[in-house]
């Protein structure tokens, strides 16, 4: 079972090969392509998880922007109506994103001040 951020759900969604650095990039591809093949069950969390692990943001195992993520996190939880410790798989979890969020078309209203929203913004999910 992986832990995983709530918000990541939408970053999923989108993720095209960008990222912090070459570490954070790669890590994403691979938990993506284990994610998209295995299904696996899936533990939402309030702090870093298996995607934060390559991540140069995260310090001693807290986000440089603590703030900000965990406003992300609140919003997704909100409209998925889960809550941080809850366990599903992988698929439905990305369902519920797609339906909660991506097809009402909330993704600005949740994350628009996200320095990559420019490319999550301007592209069609892709959470399968």
């Amino acid at each position: 079972m992986y832990k995983l951020r709530p918000h990541h759900g939408l970053c999923s969604a989108f993720f095209c090969g960008h990222g912090y650095s070459e570490a954070f990039t790669a890590n994403m591809t691979e938990m993506l392509r284990l994610f998209r093949q295995d299904d696996p069950y899936i533990t939402l969390t309030g702090g870093t998880d298996c995607i934060c692990a390559s991540c140069p943001h995260s310090l001693s195992h807290v986000c440089d922007a603590a703030e900000k993520v965990q406003r992300y996190d609140s919003a997704v939880l909100m409209f998925c109506g889960l809550s941080v410790g809850s366990v599903l798989r992988w698929s439905e979890f990305t369902d519920r994103v797609n339906r909660h969020i991506l097809e009402p078309g909330l993704l600005q209203d949740i994350c628009g001040d996200c320095q990559w929203y420019s490319i999550c913004g301007s592209t069609k999910g892709n959470t399968e």
